[in-house]
């Protein structure tokens, strides 16, 4: 009995993936296909479809296409690679659950009026790590410098949620943007290109404004840190890469 087959189609309206997305990883070497058929399609077995489930539980975990690759490419049990991806994600499932937890109760007890002792407002805290976002930055006043932070975090201090949400539809557009840019084929180089890219800069400068290595070093971060790879790559897995390139042009060309 022959084993199933799923088209390219099919198996990116199952994953919630575009075929662009499916192509790309054939491309780099991270899923090819079982086999490609005589129309020219990829066609995909139990064995691709498990690899792809793991790629995209890795990319909800953070991790970036290279990454990814080293870790799937070292398995040799997918059946053990799953559970260990599973209890990761049941463990972080538990976390955001003592969290909402945390909060139910305290907005039970600031409904209530309670009387606020020493004992009770400690349970508000529960859940939180906040040893993490003081890692976090850490981090970036030793990526940036402490005055960059600073200035940074003053920009968006008291700003509110319909400016956070502004901020944020922009960014979004701009990444629309910049694969309409990939997929007409436009080099990094291109004006058009550095014209989106300067918007970026000026988008940035509503937070920071970062000079030619600054802004190169963010490039880099883009691409290169997991935390950011991971989103780039959900929206398109060649965004990444293409903004760093098209950054590094606009930063040497116009920044100091």
């Amino acid at each position: 009995m022959s084993a199933v087959a799923w088209s390219i189609q099919q198996v990116a309206r199952m994953a919630k993936v575009t075929s662009r997305t499916l192509r790309h990883y054939d491309d780099i070497g991270l899923l090819p296909p079982a086999f490609v058929g005589h129309n020219g399609y990829r066609y995909y077995e139990q064995e691709q479809v498990l690899r792809l489930q793991e790629i995209l539980l890795l990319r909800e975990l953070g991790l970036g296409l290279d990454a990814i690759a080293e870790v799937v490419d070292r398995e040799k049990d997918a059946v053990v690679a799953l559970r260990q991806h599973r209890d990761r994600l049941l463990a972080e499932r538990d976390r955001f659950d003592r969290l909402a937890r945390t909060v139910s109760r305290t907005i039970t007890e600031v409904e209530r009026d309670a009387g606020m002792t020493t004992e009770s407002v400690a349970h508000w805290f529960e859940g939180f790590d906040p040893d993490k976002q003081e890692a976090l930055q850490a981090e970036a006043r030793e990526r940036w410098g402490a005055e960059h932070v600073d200035a940074a975090n003053a920009a968006v201090r008291g700003k509110g949620q319909d400016w956070m949400r502004e901020q944020g539809q922009a960014w979004v557009a701009a990444l629309r943007t910049l694969v309409e840019h990939i997929d007409a084929d436009r080099a990094p180089d291109d004006p058009a290109v550095q014209e989106t890219i300067a918007g970026h800069h000026r988008w940035l400068q509503g937070h920071w404004v970062p000079n030619r290595e600054a802004y190169k070093g963010l490039a880099d971060v883009y691409a290169d840190d997991p935390r950011f790879r991971v989103k780039f790559d959900k929206t398109d897995p060649r965004l990444a890469e293409y903004l760093r390139s098209a950054m590094v042009v606009y930063a040497d060309a116009n920044l100091d």
